[in-house]
């Protein structure tokens, strides 16, 4: 993703370089602010503001391998900063035209071609009733695909809770499904 001489080119303030960081890590930057927070402004400011924080810290970055951990973790907390700051813990909202798009397009196969604002409405009408940590570490582990350890570091938590977290995240998703009307 992001190699050593880049890291210490842009922490001798070389803006060339920084643009270079920025165009590898915004996506998925925006990627996991977005599947937190459900609200596309809301993720294209998280992911200006967390840039703003690296170009602030990159000096503190020594190798290439906690790059994206600490990038991860500054996302984070800053989608946690946003939600406190909106004291949003989103309501649940049974919606069943909601429903019944996420079956359509489930049942065609077609989920990969969802735009932003349906992929926003399935994450969040699944991940709605979960704690902020574990809408977290379920974003995470299941759509980003990161492991127990990345996810312990960026997100402070320790192993055990991680898994503690994610179990009782996917117990209450499967749950929540099976509550779902079959269309």
């Amino acid at each position: 993703m992001i190699d050593t001489t880049l890291i210490q080119e842009c922490s001798k303030g070389n803006l060339a370089n920084f643009r270079k960081v920025v165009e590898a890590t915004s996506p998925f930057i925006f990627s996991v602010a977005f599947r937190i927070l459900g609200d596309e402004d809301a993720a294209k400011d998280i992911v200006q503001d967390t840039m703003i924080s690296i170009w602030q810290k990159l000096h503190s970055i020594k190798t290439p391998e906690t790059y994206k951990t600490w990038v991860y973790r500054i996302a984070l907390n800053k989608c946690y900063d946003l939600m406190r700051k909106l004291k949003t813990r989103p309501e649940i909202h049974q919606d069943e035209k909601a429903w019944e798009t996420i079956s359509n397009h489930l049942a065609d196969g077609s989920i990969s071609e969802l735009e932003n604002e349906e992929i926003a409405q399935v994450i969040n009408l699944l991940t709605n009733s979960l704690s902020p940590k574990q809408k977290a570490v379920f974003i995470l582990a299941e759509i980003e695909e990161l492991s127990g350890d990345e996810i312990a570091q960026i997100t402070g938590m320790n192993k055990q809770t991680v898994k503690a977290n994610l179990y009782y995240a996917r117990r209450n998703i499967e749950e929540m499904l099976k509550k779902m009307p079959l269309l």
